[in-house]
């Protein structure tokens, strides 16, 4: 077993080839579930960075191992892991002004980069334990996060009004014990249209509560054109 491993960390042909399938798979391990949520960054975006990474690094090992440059192996991939951040940001949403999504999938980038430099340095140890520990992280870690502190739920919802005048009604009504309301802005309506008004509204509810029932009844509000969930 050691044979195969000590073989492994060689630098030739085949495992050059060996690294770059192991990063397809390590990033495609973790891109699978991101990619199941509808994330913009999936399971092709965590494998080639994953892929990435892996070729940055070998990039630096070709350059010393076979043409005998005298430099640093690791430098230009040092570079990955600062630059892997334009991309996270690229997943980060900030919607209204409290609630932040994509949080997840950029640190997920983050460490899909840097379990490729792993794989691309022949640290395949660490770059195995690394995916299973990242996977179990962002399947099984939901949910069970939900169970402990997901007893209620912020839903955060656009609510377009067809009256200017109506607000006050309309904002009462919303008021009501049966929701909380954490946060209520008054905003430009997004349909642009004339004498309508936008609401930007937090609301706490419980398990019990259905989120598109929630929806469906302010949508039902007779002042009210329409309400949907930001995003």
């Amino acid at each position: 077993m050691m044979q195969i491993v000590d073989y492994l960390r060689e630098f030739n042909e085949i495992t050059m080839l060996i690294r770059l399938l192991l990063a397809f798979l390590f990033g495609g391990l973790i891109g699978m579930e991101r990619g199941k949520r509808g994330r913009a960054a999936g399971m092709r975006t965590h494998i080639l960075v994953c892929l990435g990474s892996a070729m940055t690094v070998m990039t630096g090992l070709f350059a010393v191992e076979m043409l005998k440059i005298n430099s640093d192996p690791l430098r230009i991939g040092a570079q990955v892991i600062s630059g892997i951040g334009f991309l996270g940001v690229g997943t980060i949403l900030v919607t209204g002004r409290t609630h932040v999504k994509g949080l997840t999938t950029a640190a997920g980038l983050w460490t899909t980069a840097a379990i490729g430099l792993a794989t691309g340095i022949g640290f395949y140890e660490a770059a195995i334990l690394c995916t299973v520990i990242s996977v179990l992280t962002i399947v099984f870690l939901n949910k069970f996060e939900n169970a402990v502190v997901g007893k209620n739920r912020n839903i955060e919802l656009y609510i377009e009004i067809n009256d200017v005048d109506k607000v006050n009604e309309v904002v009462d009504e919303i008021c009501n014990p049966k929701y909380k309301i954490t946060k209520i802005d008054i905003t430009p309506a997004r349909s642009g249209i004339i004498n309508c008004l936008g609401i930007e509204a937090m609301i706490q509810i419980t398990k019990k509560m259905d989120k598109k029932q929630v929806i469906k009844e302010i949508a039902a509000i007779t002042e009210v054109s329409f309400a949907i969930e930001s995003v």
